[in-house]
Order: structure tokens, then sequence, then C-alpha cells
């Protein structure tokens, strides 16, 4: 992980947006993709991370989240990319026994979006 998106993380961490247990999370979960040789960026990875700490400080805070209007948009454009709907379901579930949310289906998609974006980034 880049120093960027290290002191984004720290600013949401800092600044009360989310909280310890989900900057944590978030950030083991990077530390996952970049294991696996995936570049953890700001430029790759900040949407995605922010994207994912606000979406379950919203679920821990009780807040709903709706369905999208595209969501039929965006789970046609995931058809070519199977690996990052299975990759979403599978921060979905980490989340939901972690931290006890649990990401809607329209979550899941929009997170398999940036997986899938990252995914097609050169790995290092």
């Amino acid at each position: 992980m880049d120093d960027q998106l290290a002191l984004r993380i720290q600013l949401f961490r800092e600044g009360g947006q989310v909280s310890p247990e989900v900057a944590d999370f978030v950030t083991a979960e990077l530390a996952a993709l970049e294991a696996e040789g995936r570049p953890i960026t700001e430029e790759s990875a900040g949407m995605l991370t922010s994207h994912l700490m606000m979406a379950l400080t919203r679920l821990l805070g009780g807040a709903p989240i709706g369905e999208f209007v595209t969501d039929e948009q965006v789970a046609a454009e995931l058809a070519d990319h199977p690996e990052a709907v299975e990759r979403a379901r599978r921060v979905s579930g980490r989340a939901h026994a972690e931290l006890g949310a649990t990401l809607p289906e329209s979550e899941i998609n929009f997170l398999a979006l940036h997986l899938a974006v990252l995914a097609q980034q050169p790995t290092h």
C-alpha cells in the first residue's frame, strides 16, 4: 500500500468517519489483495477503499442502503468478471462475520466493479 492510500485510511479513521474496526477490516482486505500481487495504491484502490469503508459504516450505523437504478446495468457489466463478483461476495461474507455488516446485492455489485478494475491493473 502506498503512503497516499495509507493516509486516506488514516484520515477516515482520525476524522471519526469510520470506526477503527472498519478501517482495520478494509486495511486487511487491501493487504490480502496486495499479497496476491495487485497494485494497491491511491490511484488503483482509492475509490475502492473509500466506497467499502463508507458502505460498511452506513450499514453498521443502521442506515438503509437502497437498490440502485443501475443495478441491472452493473450486473450486466460484471458478466465478464465472475472472479470479481465471487471475491466481492467473499468480502461481504467476511464483513458479516467480523463486523456484523451484511452488504446488499447492489453494494456487492459496486464492490465487484471496483475489484474488476483493480484486477485489470498489471501485477507487480
